[in-house]
């Protein structure tokens, strides 16, 4: 995945995530940045570049976080979009939840990515195809093929029960399916709010 000059991403991230119309505004402070002159149309033509991508990313659902009710639209999705993050759960599943809450914070933030939810019992045959046994899990897809996959909370933070949004948010971006850190405190702070009143098994929910 090309990656964004280091000032172009810092101003695409600084942008409203529902409203671009402050485009003229950054590139008003790119083009006034005295650091830039030898690297200003470059980096002026990719801003311009990113902005166009993100607007049409936007319009076909990407930076939401939403739940596909029938497994073959899903399999539609994957297959036809570059980058998914496809979250298998079920609604009582306490994890399920905790993890539903990371997801709602990185979307909004990954416009390049479609993160999708599916409840394990409208999807039988994705469930047996892809070996999902234990929930929650999320598999990462590049181009309709799985790159990585998350059991429960294996392989995040520094515990299995204290990972936060940021160490769900660079496990993705090492899988490739997600470009660069964009996740601030705030929105660790808001995901963990909202995960303060669910409680944890010991265990991961092994449903089968």
């Amino acid at each position: 995945m090309a990656q964004l000059d280091e000032k172009v991403a810092a101003l695409v991230d600084r942008a409203p995530r529902d409203d671009d119309s402050d485009e003229d505004a950054l590139i008003a402070a790119l083009e006034d940045d005295s650091e830039l002159d030898a690297f200003r149309e470059q980096r002026l033509q990719q801003l311009h570049e990113e902005f166009d991508k993100a607007r049409r990313l936007r319009a076909s659902e990407h930076g939401t976080y939403g739940e596909i009710k029938d497994e073959k639209a899903l399999m539609d999705i994957t297959t036809s979009t570059k980058l998914c993050v496809v979250h298998f759960f079920k609604p009582d599943f306490n994890r399920c939840r905790i993890m539903d809450n990371h997801l709602e914070s990185l979307a909004p933030t990954h416009y390049e990515a479609r993160l999708l939810k599916i409840n394990v019992e409208n999807c039988p045959f994705l469930v047996t195809r892809l070996k999902v046994q234990v929930l929650p899990c999320v598999i990462a897809f590049v181009d309709g093929i799985s790159v990585d996959r998350i059991i429960g909370f294996e392989g995040l933070g520094r515990t299995p029960d204290s990972f936060t949004t940021r160490d769900l948010e660079a496990r993705l971006i090492r899988a490739g399916v997600l470009s660069r850190q964009k996740v601030g405190e705030e929105e660790d702070r808001q995901a963990r709010e909202r995960s303060k009143n669910t409680h944890n098994s010991d265990d991961d929910d092994d449903w089968d």
